[in-house]
């Protein structure tokens, strides 16, 4: 494959990508507007817990290690939530589900490998859930 076909086709991918976003920033608001998890008090989840999470995204080419990342954080406290109606459920739900789907459209349509899409993908809706949960916490006066 010559370099500007390769080039076509990261420019196609990061298209693509821009083009899920609407999809990922909806998907992580309504699982942070509707799940169960600590939203006051002692086991309220802190942006700096959700960013720990982000940091393990951009810090990993492993959907299952941000994964088991989650799982781990239920372990330790009821912050993320438990059981189906869960944050970390959702969380953990989204990435198997619909960002997997959106990531695996995505590399059917430009022939190339789906999973840095799929991380690609999750590290954006981890991001916009960073942002989203900082609103709830300290913006909702808009």
């Amino acid at each position: 494959m010559s370099i500007s076909t390769e080039h076509k086709i990261e420019l196609q991918v990061q298209k693509a990508i821009r083009q899920t976003e609407d999809d990922l920033v909806i998907w992580i608001q309504d699982a942070l507007d509707t799940c169960q998890y600590g939203k006051s008090g002692k086991e309220e989840l802190e942006e700096s817990q959700f960013r720990n999470l982000v940091r393990v995204a951009d810090t990993t080419d492993s959907a299952e290690a941000i994964k088991n990342f989650i799982r781990y954080q239920v372990g330790r406290d009821q912050k993320w939530g438990r059981g189906e109606k869960s944050l970390a459920t959702r969380l953990i739900q989204d990435i198997d589900g619909n960002i997997k789907k959106s990531a695996g459209i995505i590399g059917e349509c430009s022939y190339t490998d789906f999973k840095p899409i799929w991380l690609e993908l999750i590290r954006r809706y981890l991001g916009y859930g960073s942002r989203h949960l900082k609103y709830l916490k300290d913006g909702k006066t808009i």
